[in-house]
């Protein structure tokens, strides 16, 4: 049986003990650092099988690459970066694909297993579970601030290792703890993911802005103007659904909408729970274990952003 399509991975129920999950996602570069590169891409597509609680197993290499115009000792830095991540996270990487392309574009295809009765979906989140972020946000605006020249090595090789952190053990930890809905944080932003999974569960939120964990950087980058087509899209297209109160700035509301290469997972677990999944997240060396907001009944609009 094949599962909803609007989940982070496509589900396939082989019987009551075992289903098949597998996702694909490839990207263009979004650091200097080949390898860094290489590495931030398989964390961001071997993340959707840990937001639905599935352990990755293999996966499958997608590569675009300029042969005529770039080295291939670049690639050769790309996949190693790959293929060591692939490696932390317990993946086998089993072949793949590659093709001539104008740019280069990296990513995977991964399959996982996992007990359909211990699948995390979006849908789910009930009234007042509470909501937890595992990494900051920001990842969209530096990366772009390294792309016009605007940051040095140093932000960069910052920006890299938050990317390249993989959700293992944030995704262990809510299989440990119990939680109702889960779904990671990539090019929608923050807003648009938490969107889905409210729109998916029928419910509300409120969000509580100072809570929000935000890279120092992207704040300083934001003031300058320095932000993605994509956040300003997102923007767009979530502002018609949010309640934005107490003087949510122009430029608070571009950090919500920025659109994150390899976030981190935005779990709704009960609040009862909550103290112990955020120690759990701390336990595991997750990059955030942010409490950020709450589920609540419908209202008129979907989001409530409090300052």
């Amino acid at each position: 049986m094949l599962s909803s399509l609007k989940e982070d991975a496509a589900i396939y129920e082989i019987n009551p003990f075992l289903a098949v999950v597998q996702t694909l996602d490839f990207i263009t570069p979004v650091v200097n650092d080949p390898y860094a590169f290489g590495a931030i891409a398989a964390a961001n597509a071997i993340s959707d099988i840990y937001a639905i609680g599935a352990k990755p197993v293999f996966a499958l290499n997608i590569v675009g690459y300029p042969v005529k115009s770039l080295s291939l000792n670049i690639l050769e830095e790309i996949l190693k970066g790959g293929a060591d991540k692939a490696k932390e996270a317990g993946v086998s990487i089993a072949g793949g694909h590659s093709v001539d392309d104008n740019a280069p574009k990296y990513g995977m295809a991964v399959t996982g297993f996992v007990e359909p009765s211990k699948l995390i979906k979006k849908k789910g989140a009930r009234p007042g579970d509470v909501l937890i972020l595992t990494k900051p946000l920001g990842t969209g605006i530096i990366t772009t601030a390294i792309d016009r020249g605007l940051a040095g090595e140093k932000i960069e090789s910052k920006v890299s290792e938050i990317m390249a952190h993989l959700n293992k053990g944030a995704s262990e930890a809510m299989l440990e703890v119990g939680v109702h809905a889960c779904t990671d944080v990539t090019g929608f932003g923050l807003l648009g993911h938490l969107y889905e999974m409210l729109t998916a569960s029928e419910r509300s939120a409120e969000l509580f802005f100072d809570e929000v964990p935000i890279i120092p950087e992207a704040r300083e980058f934001v003031k300058t103007g320095t932000v993605p087509a994509g956040t300003h899209n997102n923007y767009r297209f979530i502002r018609e659904h949010v309640n934005w109160k107490g003087g949510v700035s122009e430029e608070n509301r571009l950090l919500l909408c920025d659109a994150q290469t390899s976030g981190g997972l935005l779990i709704a677990v009960p609040e009862e729970k909550a103290e112990q999944l955020t120690s759990s997240l701390t336990k595991k060396g997750c990059l955030a274990a942010a409490k950020i907001g709450v589920v609540t009944e419908n209202k008129e609009k979907t989001l409530e952003v409090l300052s």
